[in-house]
């Protein structure tokens, strides 16, 4: 394997990993000159009580609370602007994403926007955000989608199509991992996020573009730590070690894929959650196989190397490392966690399929990464094999 030619890699400057570090999260607010923080959420982590801890240290620093907990899944633009408004409204001088990605999304715009006055219709896109933005804390309570330490924001428009901002200013100031907060979290929750982070390490591995040293060497560390310990965070919620290693994990495959962009996977599995609502998670879980059989021609060396860190059992794990091995790996691992199978399972007709398949041609700024070239019948095709 060559080294990098060149490369410059970003990320969140401070990550706080540490059991119960959420409890001193005013403290942290506070040191960066936070004193009314909008706190970005859902309603059902704050029903369950999950964020109790979280929520009292900004009483106990002195900084004032502004709640916005309307965070929805695969959040819409109207969810964001809603939130962006009540920021500018309460005239908040931070911003705190607590929950899964969607959570975490949502807050990187609101610092943005309620920082610069800029309307979101004019960031999306690459490099479009002007900023200044507002202080920004990430706490995840999935580990998943590796937002706390990305630079990107997805959101849904009101024509189902889901687009993305991207620009160094959405990296967070601070990026607190707190195990605890995800011991609650539903065995099949853990199971969608956790193939969502695993899908992040694989498709930064094998990016055609700005791969390098660093992202490869996380990605690797990335995915042994979630095929390693993730039946474990499915079965035994209450397992911290497991826990951590999922939030490190989910983590480390951010900032690889933050660097070393994501392909075809995560192209071909936004119109699932454009138009039918179906997890994101869940979406590339649906799409991965067909996706890396697609892919195997042109990078069999490099899914070898990620079938030698891949922590399998049964039959697969006693095959050597090869890019098959690979497939065969993940369709074992996938199958043990339960999930929906089929893109039939989750409410999809092969008449759909040429609408989903012109859905993810529009996601060039996805595709150009992937190791082999998409057309809309390549498109169509691994569709087809997914139904």
């Amino acid at each position: 394997m060559s080294a990098s030619v060149g490369f410059t890699f970003e990320t969140t400057p401070r990550i706080v990993c540490e059991d119960g570090a959420a409890d001193r999260l005013g403290a942290m607010a506070h040191e960066r000159g936070v004193r009314r923080a909008l706190v970005v959420t859902d309603r059902g982590l704050v029903d369950a009580g999950v964020l109790a801890g979280a929520l009292a240290s900004f009483d106990d620093a002195g900084v004032e609370v502004v709640l916005f907990d309307g965070v929805l899944a695969d959040p819409p633009q109207a969810s964001v602007e809603e939130a962006v408004a009540l920021a500018r409204h309460r005239r908040v001088d931070g911003v705190v994403g607590l929950g899964g990605g969607s959570s975490l999304d949502t807050a990187k715009l609101v610092a943005l926007l309620a920082g610069s006055d800029e309307a979101l219709d004019d960031v999306f896109g690459v490099g479009k955000a002007r900023g200044p933005r507002l202080p920004l804390l990430q706490v995840p309570t999935t580990a998943g989608t590796g937002s706390e330490v990305t630079p990107i924001a997805i959101v849904t428009t009101p024509t189902h199509e889901k687009v993305g901002v991207v620009s160094p200013l959405l990296y967070a100031d601070v990026a607190v991992l707190d195990a605890t907060l995800t011991v609650a979290l539903p065995p099949r929750v853990t199971a969608m996020t956790g193939i969502d982070a695993m899908v992040h390490a694989i498709e930064a591995y094998t990016s055609r573009h700005r791969r390098n040293v660093l992202s490869d060497t996380l990605a690797l560390r990335a995915l042994a730590l979630l095929s390693r310990h993730l039946r474990t965070a499915v079965t035994d919620g209450a397992d911290l070690d497991a826990r951590r290693a999922m939030l490190q994990g989910a983590m480390l495959a951010g900032m690889a894929f933050a660097n070393a962009p994501v392909a075809a996977v995560h192209a071909l599995a936004y119109p699932l959650g454009g138009h039918y609502h179906v997890p994101h998670g869940l979406s590339n879980a649906l799409v991965l196989l067909p996706v890396l059989e697609f892919n195997l021609p042109a990078c069999e060396s490099r899914y070898a190397e990620l079938a030698a860190v891949l922590r399998v059992e049964g039959s697969a794990a006693a095959r050597p490392a090869t890019g098959r091995a690979l497939l065969d790996g993940l369709a074992e691992l996938t199958a043990e966690l339960g999930l929906e199978r089929t893109l039939r399972d989750v409410g999809v007709r092969e008449d759909d399929l040429p609408m989903l398949a012109r859905d993810a041609m529009q996601v060039q700024r996805l595709l150009v990464n992937n190791p082999r070239d998409v057309t809309y019948d390549d498109a169509l095709a691994i569709y087809r094999q997914a139904l």
